[in-house]
């Protein structure tokens, strides 16, 4: 359990197009076995602390004669940004992913002091 201190906690969030590959023949369309794809995304202001970062696939344009396999993540969580992750692997064919993120933690206060 992540147990913040101080009285202010912040919320940000966002939607990002992590990748469309349909119409450029990119391998997560016509590939197989494992494959990734990573979008940084920047919070709209630093965190104190790097804040919980929450994902889901808020689009997801899939051929439906394969089998659908999805592994969704934050990574390289900071105070600034985080990576949004979207893997798959075997004949799982993908055109395109759009990823909706939803970061808390502490945010700095007026009475936080810089010693």
């Amino acid at each position: 359990m992540k147990k913040l201190t101080g009285s202010r906690v912040g919320i940000d969030q966002g939607d990002e197009e992590v990748f469309s590959e349909f119409a450029t023949g990119g391998d997560m369309w016509t590939g197989e076995g494992s494959r990734e794809r990573r979008k940084a995304v920047s919070f709209s202001e630093p965190f104190r602390t790097p804040p919980t970062v929450q994902v889901a696939m808020s689009l997801w344009d899939i051929d439906q004669r394969a089998n659908i396999r999805a592994d969704v993540t934050a990574e390289n969580v900071t105070r600034s940004g985080c990576d949004l992750v979207f893997r798959t692997w075997g004949d799982t064919r993908v055109a395109r992913v759009r990823m909706s993120w939803l970061a808390i933690g502490e945010v700095k206060s007026e009475d936080d002091w810089d010693l």
